[in-house]
């Protein structure tokens, strides 16, 4: 067995933290009492308290807001799409602020799938083609990799699937 297809030795989970290999899979979704915040071009594109997050084993949660928390014009449909064996079929915007442009920067699921009901009419961002993201007050950072796009936070600890090696976990 190469050493990137072996499971990883989860770090422990500190007072207040999550350890990502308690999540399930397939993947649990939760409303988030946190506020969420999303800019890009320097100004806020979505802010709400209606967060849900997708939680799956070794990977850090994805945060998806309601379509209508985002300003007015700043999601723009674009072609293509992906597949997720849980969730389904995932479409795509642009996001735009002003002169700013982040393409392919946030999903959504038109249909999703059964046990995923809670999705529909949410929206979710890479946060590393944003400006920034925040949960409650603290500033994420971007999960490793372009695939995913989780959201890392001091209340959770890895290591997170996504950096190179890491796609056999």
């Amino acid at each position: 067995m190469s050493p990137s297809s072996r499971r990883p030795v989860p770090l422990p989970a500190g007072p207040g933290q999550e350890s990502v290999w308690d999540y399930p899979r397939p993947p649990r979704v939760e409303a988030s009492p946190d506020r969420v915040v999303i800019r890009l071009g320097g100004q806020v594109v979505a802010e709400t308290s209606a967060a849900v997050r997708v939680l799956e084993t070794s990977h850090p949660p994805v945060y998806y807001v309601p379509e209508s928390a985002f300003m007015s014009g700043t999601l723009a449909p674009v072609g293509g799409s992906t597949w997720c064996e849980f969730k389904g079929k995932a479409s795509y915007f642009d996001v735009v602020a002003g002169d700013t442009i982040a393409r392919r920067a946030a999903w959504h699921y038109r249909a999703p799938h059964r046990g995923f009901e809670q999705l529909l009419g949410m929206v979710a961002v890479y946060p590393g083609l944003m400006d920034s993201c925040e949960v409650g007050a603290e500033v994420v950072q971007p999960q490793e990799g372009d695939f995913y796009g989780g959201w890392v936070t001091s209340r959770i600890v890895g290591p997170f699937k996504g950096a190179p090696g890491t796609m056999g976990w």
